[in-house]
């Protein structure tokens, strides 16, 4: 098994491209190198450079990888089309110009989901126009990056958005041919929507071509849940915590990869609330120090 660990930038806070709260791209460069890491994701398109010299010149003084990149838009929305199309053609455009593998498709939080992250039994449905909207515009961009660019495509769930739960997410599967849609799994956000990231895996792994690793805080998702917190207030409270201290059995999922044989990168992501008083490096290096005592 060759699985090499990344990290992203959101581990460091960097959500979106433009908020005045995100730390220099080139700390986040310094900083995952010096936890430990030798890859690391685009973050938000436009947070770091799109000259891609200036980038490789970045990468190459950390001795980091570009593994891949995530369009976090909101496809839901077919009034802004326009806004998810230029993210993907940017993203694309990015990844290859660094040969990264990975494009990651992640349906953005909907303002009708948002109250019931992690409950799926109370979770607004769209209707059958609205489905086949979705589908279609994340079809789209997946042949963009598949077949004009040539990249892995993987849709990748997230709490209040509407590839949230389990049996959205395998319906979409269903519905678009796995030569241009892969699974970019998270375990972090599978266990946040309400199920087992384990079974999925061992259903899914011939599917799984990129993994994000990301540990729930079970004390955390329950008042969470609760009390129907916003995902971002749910990141400001630590919902996301250092690997191996929430409710994922890491140790399982290195079993399910290794007994598939899989190669390649898996990423850190501990998402978390850039004004908060915390230290990214610290938890990043702490979550290397973790997979690395269980085998990774």
């Amino acid at each position: 098994m060759t699985i090499q660990i990344g990290n992203a930038p959101c581990s460091w806070g960097v959500e979106f491209a433009n908020d005045p709260r995100n730390p220099p791209w080139r700390q986040v460069l310094s900083d995952c190198a010096a936890a430990g890491y030798r890859g690391i994701e685009l973050g938000p398109v436009g947070f770091m450079p799109e000259d891609p010299a200036i980038l490789s010149e970045g990468l190459d003084e950390y001795g980091l990888t570009l593994i891949g990149g995530v369009v976090f838009r909101p496809f839901h929305d077919p009034e802004s089309w326009d806004e998810v199309w230029d993210a993907a053609m940017r993203t694309c455009k990015a990844l290859t110009a660094h040969g990264a593998r990975h494009l990651v498709l992640i349906d953005s939080i909907s303002p009708r989901r948002a109250p019931t992250a992690g409950r799926p039994e109370a979770a607004e449905q769209m209707d059958d126009a609205e489905w086949r909207g979705l589908r279609d515009r994340l079809t789209q961009v997946a042949k963009l990056g598949s077949e004009e660019y040539g990249l892995t495509v993987g849709i990748h769930a997230h709490a209040a958005g509407f590839i949230d739960f389990e049996p959205e997410l395998e319906r979409l599967l269903d519905e678009v041919d796995d030569s241009i849609l892969k699974i970019c799994f998270d375990t972090g956000h599978h266990s946040y929507a309400g199920f087992d990231p384990i079974a999925f895996m061992r259903r899914h792994i011939d599917r799984i071509s990129y993994v994000h690793f990301k540990d729930i805080d079970p004390v955390v998702k329950a008042d969470a849940i609760a009390k129907r917190t916003g995902f971002y207030d749910a990141c400001g409270q630590g919902i996301f915590c250092n690997l191996g201290r929430g409710d994922v059995d890491f140790p399982a999922v290195r079993k399910i990869l290794l007994n598939a044989a899989f190669e390649g990168w898996c990423t850190v992501e501990q998402d978390c609330d850039p004004t908060l008083d915390v230290s990214p490096i610290d938890d990043a290096s702490r979550n290397r120090q973790y997979l690395s005592s269980i085998g990774f």
